[in-house]
């Protein structure tokens, strides 16, 4: 599987040797790799370098992953895969309500990590991305072809989840779409409880209020729509 040219993913495990076979598989399938220990590490790398992607251990002995995760959320939207050797679905929920883009439970197949790598990173913000033009409601106006969320002129941070999903509304403004068709069109794996978290995650950031939709509205027994307009 071809990485794309340049992406730089930076690791962060606690385990030396599974954080070098990682920078090894990764070097190998074409991607620059930086790594780091803790959240400590993490941090300081962030604030030197340029990265595409995390790839980020829950288990960490400075910070839980988490609750990293959700720190990381506040100053980037680079996207964040998390790892993780608890395997419970209520697990695997908390991490995509902190910021994850998706998550990996320990143990798991290198080439499942690359798929995953992959699958994000279709979904990152790209101007090779085309589709129609942009979309507005209310305050905010939403570009499919770039992914760029702006509210009056200024932009509105989103992670790749939500930039996919909030895509796949615009694309048909006013249609309902079910769990499993934003599910299979964003390419986000998981629950339907995983789209709603995302969807969640979308509605705070686009709704005054969000327990009472204005824009991202739910159609019982139908799915999720867009209301466009002022």
């Amino acid at each position: 599987m071809p990485a794309v040219e340049g992406v730089h993913i930076l690791v962060v495990d606690d385990d030396v040797r599974l954080r070098e076979l990682l920078r090894r598989y990764l070097v190998q399938h074409g991607y620059l790799v930086s790594l780091a220990a803790d959240a400590a590490g993490a941090e300081a790398a962030l604030a030197r370098l340029a990265v595409d992607l995390i790839v980020l251990d829950v288990m960490l002995p400075d910070r839980d992953g988490i609750e990293l995760t959700a720190r990381l959320r506040r100053d980037w939207s680079v996207p964040i895969l998390l790892l993780t050797a608890r395997g419970e679905p209520e697990d695997r929920i908390k991490g995509l309500e902190s910021g994850a883009d998706d998550y990996l439970v320990k143990p798991f197949e290198p080439r499942e990590l690359l798929l995953r790598i992959a699958a994000i990173l279709r979904r990152v913000p790209s101007g090779a991305d085309a589709t129609g033009g942009a979309v507005r409601f209310g305050p905010f106006r939403f570009d499919p072809t770039t992914l760029v969320l702006e509210r009056e002129g200024a932009p509105v941070h989103l992670t790749a989840g939500e930039a996919a999903l909030l895509k796949c509304l615009a694309l048909q403004p006013g249609r309902a779409l079910s769990r499993a068709e934003l599910g299979a069109r964003a390419k986000l794996t998981g629950s339907d409880r995983a789209i709603d978290v995302q969807i969640v995650r979308l509605r705070r950031k686009i709704e005054e209020d969000p327990r009472q939709p204005r824009w991202l509205l739910t159609l019982r027994g139908a799915g999720y729509v867009l209301r466009t307009g002022s």
